[in-house]
């Protein structure tokens, strides 16, 4: 993602233990934190992404997260699998490798000489004496044969050092740069300080204020400044970029323990923080109730019926859709919700979120959270309320205030959903006024509000010779988006003319779709398409892919994009021609083989880059078009293919939970493609059984006879004991529980869901 500018361990618990699954289903047991693999998608690099994921150690949604860190300090790629040292356990709450990290300290632990230089200081480890799991963190540092253990509160964690016998077994804390400071405070066994460094999007007075305690008396090694020498005995200091060290007398095995929080609001936070989420809490009460708060929300869905290896991938995704957006909000001395605002520097009332790109998680993410985690998606509707008031605009991209980065106004896509779907206890009338300041012009930096807007709302398009880059990207998802206001003003009574507006303004993607190719295509201000016009040119007219990827953003209306091809079939065939054309592309855009590039070139699916997210959802559009057996096969093709367990197992940028997003709801059989609408898009479930354990109190089990790694297509299907011709289940139905049951095959049905009255939404068809 966000980039233009520029075999697997079981991890999940057994320490040096490589396991290879055998091709047979086996029970699944009541302990899912084990098939949880944080090290998944860690084996990437700028030029080419697996994941571009870090093992993040930390409590679903958590304000921070703590991980090993390989890379130097300020890199994005912080820890990368194919590292072969430790330089420090970092606090981090970076979202992205592209938009990098901020508010990030480390701690590390050393013998003999005081090295200060994170390249220098680095050691050694193995991915044989590596533990990582959500709720869990163990590394041998060999150079100084110290254990390092790291187990996650919300705000806070645990920190375990196994030490050998020496008279200088160390603590480093390294408060990185861009300006820090440290204080060691012997006689309370204490250091507090702050960092300050960021990557954007904070306010001057941007502070993270940390307090660390440990159980065992030290004396003052010193601190230092700008890796400069030791200063010897020092206890304060204050600069570009500081850290401190204390010194130990350990016994051979003698475990240190450490506890550490930290707080956006000040010193004082930091330590109610401390006191509140660990107390006098030991490391294993404190782990302990990490992986019960993980293994209760990971048991939200059960699976039955497949591999070790798939129970594995299942639920390491669904990990990484419970990570962002984090909390940014903590609770004060009377358990009031507060938080410091990334954009008006001040500490008010209520809830924050923020570390997301909505550009990727709109299709899936948040949709998710409608249907597994509604309170859940409140609180981040209240943040996002709190953000407009605080800001004057919704956020986009957020890290932790505005990021100048991707395109779209796409709060209105999860908005829209969040209310259609009936998730409450937030002001949808200020949301709703935010959405509206949205279509009307831009804000702050060019990805919050519209760029463009005078043009798309005077022409019903971006044109593409007036400067604004991916325009016709921007166009498509304008329109989609003022499909979801649309829908949104409906249910709100908002006036007629306000209606039919944003019903019009739905229908935008028609012009920029050209009938002489049959692509979606850069149109100029006088009406002219763009020339000369490669559909394979990646960006230009489009963001991070090309036409044969932007074509299919019709989310809100696929049959009115069927009737531009001329007809279903017409469709189908170019769908078709997705997967079997040879992966050409034009990168003079860019003047670089981008990444997302090269994870469709090695992919050997022809022009389809599920990498990258604008064409996720297109497997599942052959519903639309009379040919759902289609979709069934693409969609597992694309499951077995393109995920994996392991640390290369994902085909491109995580994506905030996105790419997981879709393998996670694509693998219960069902799909949203078009966020808005109350529907899911049928696929190809992967297991024999999946429960969900909704929020309301019912079950909704979808059960898959017969099925298998050949038999994936659907050969029939009932609702609740009754024939289901459909090829879409409502999000009512789920939330009312029952079950949904499939025969699968090995040979296509090519009758079942092949009618009008079977296919989903489209809002041509106004359904």
């Amino acid at each position: 993602m966000k980039k233009i500018i520029l075999s697997m361990l079981l991890a999940a618990g057994l320490l040096g233990q490589t396991t290879v699954s055998k091709a047979q289903d086996v029970p699944l047991g009541e302990n899912l934190v084990k098939y949880v693999n944080p090290l998944l998608g860690t084996e990437s690099d700028f030029s080419l992404s697996n994941g571009n994921t870090y093992p993040a150690i930390a409590l679903p949604w958590g304000m921070n997260f703590w991980t090993p860190q390989t890379g130097k300090m300020g890199d994005g790629w912080g820890y990368t699998y194919q590292a072969k040292k430790i330089r420090g356990f970092k606090q981090t709450h970076q979202p992205s490798p592209w938009i990098n990290d901020y508010a990030a300290f480390s701690i590390f632990p050393e013998t003999g000489k005081v090295i200060i230089d994170g390249a220098k200081r680095a050691s050694w480890y193995s991915h044989k004496a590596e533990i990582s799991r959500p709720d869990y963190y163990r590394a041998y540092l060999a150079d100084y044969d110290v254990v390092t253990e790291i187990t996650p509160t919300d705000r806070a964690a645990r920190f375990r050092f196994t030490f050998p016998q020496s008279d200088s077994s160390r603590v480093l804390i390294d408060a990185f740069n861009m300006g820090s400071m440290v204080k060691i405070i012997p006689q309370e066994r204490k250091i507090i300080g702050y960092c300050r460094n960021n990557h954007g999007g904070v306010p001057d007075n941007f502070h993270n204020y940390f307090v660390i305690y440990f159980d065992k008396p030290f004396t003052v090694a010193g601190t230092w400044k700008n890796n400069t020498k030791l200063s010897q005995g020092s206890t304060e200091a204050e600069g570009e970029h500081v850290g401190a060290v204390i010194t130990f007398k350990t016994e051979k095995g003698e475990q240190v323990n450490a506890r550490v929080a930290s707080s956006f609001i000040s010193p004082e936070q930091a330590e109610l923080n401390l006191q509140r989420e660990i107390g006098n809490d030991s490391f294993d009460q404190v782990k302990e109730k990490a992986y019960q708060a993980w293994n209760k929300q990971l048991n939200r869905i059960r699976v039955e019926g497949g591999t070790v290896d798939q129970y594995r991938t299942f639920y390491t995704a669904l990990y990484r859709t419970m990570l962002f957006p984090r909390k940014f909000f903590e609770l004060n001395a009377d358990n009031e919700i507060v938080h410091y605002s990334p954009y008006n520097g001040k500490v008010e009332k209520g809830y924050m979120f923020t570390d997301n790109g909505f550009w990727d998680t709109f299709r899936a993410v948040f949709p998710f959270f409608t249907l597994m985690f509604p309170e859940h998606d409140s609180q981040v509707m209240q943040g996002l309320v709190n953000t407009y008031k605080e800001s004057g605009w919704l956020p986009e991209w957020a890290s932790p205030g505005h990021r100048d980065c991707m395109i779209g106004s796409n709060s209105a896509s999860i908005i829209a959903d969040a209310y259609m779907k009936g998730i409450r206890g937030f002001d949808i009338h200020t949301l709703y006024d935010a959405i509206l300041k949205n279509t009307k012009g831009v804000g702050p930096v060019h990805s919050v509000g519209r760029y463009g807007a005078d043009y798309y709302n005077k022409l019903g398009y971006i044109p593409y010779n007036v400067g604004i880059n991916e325009n016709a990207a921007r166009t498509l998802e304008y329109a989609y988006d003022d499909w979801c206001i649309w829908r949104l003003a409906n249910a709100l009574d908002r006036p007629k003319k306000e209606i039919k507006l944003f019903a019009q303004r739905a229908m935008n993607y028609k012009n920029v779709f050209d009938p002489s190719v049959d692509f979606m295509r850069g149109r100029n201000e006088d009406g002219t398409f763009q020339s000369p016009f490669r559909p394979d040119k990646w960006g230009d007219a489009f963001t991070e892919g090309c036409s044969w990827h932007y074509t299919w953003s019709v989310f809100q209306d696929p049959a009115g994009l069927a009737k531009l091809f001329g007809s279903r079939e017409k469709m189908a065939k170019r769908l078709d021609e997705v997967f079997t054309t040879r992966p050409t592309f034009d990168d003079s855009y860019y003047g670089i083989q981008i990444h997302e590039i090269t994870e469709m070139l090695i992919a050997n699916m022809g022009q389809y880059a599920h990498g990258n997210q604008p064409i996720q959802h297109a497997t599942y559009l052959y519903n639309y078009l009379g040919q759902p057996w289609k979709a069934q096969m693409h969609v597992r093709d694309v499951m077995d293919k393109l995920y994996t367990p392991n640390p290369d197992g994902l085909c491109g940028d995580e994506d905030n939970g996105q790419t997981s997003a879709w393998y996670v709801f694509s693998a219960m059989g069902f799909y949203p493609v078009a966020p808005g609408s109350n529907q899911y898009v049928l696929g190809s479930p992967l297991f024999k059984e999946i429960t969900l354990k909704l929020e309301n109190g019912n079950t909704f089990t979808v059960v898959a006879d017969k099925n298998s790694h050949k038999n994936v297509y659907i050969e029939k299907a009932s609702l609740n004991g009754q024939t289901y011709d459909k090829n879409y289940l409502t999000h009512e139905a789920i939330e009312k529980g029952g079950e949904i049951k499939f025969e699968m095959g090995n040979q296509p049905n090519k009758t079942r869901g092949t009618q009008p009255d079977s296919f989903p939404y489209s809002f041509s068809d106004k359904k």
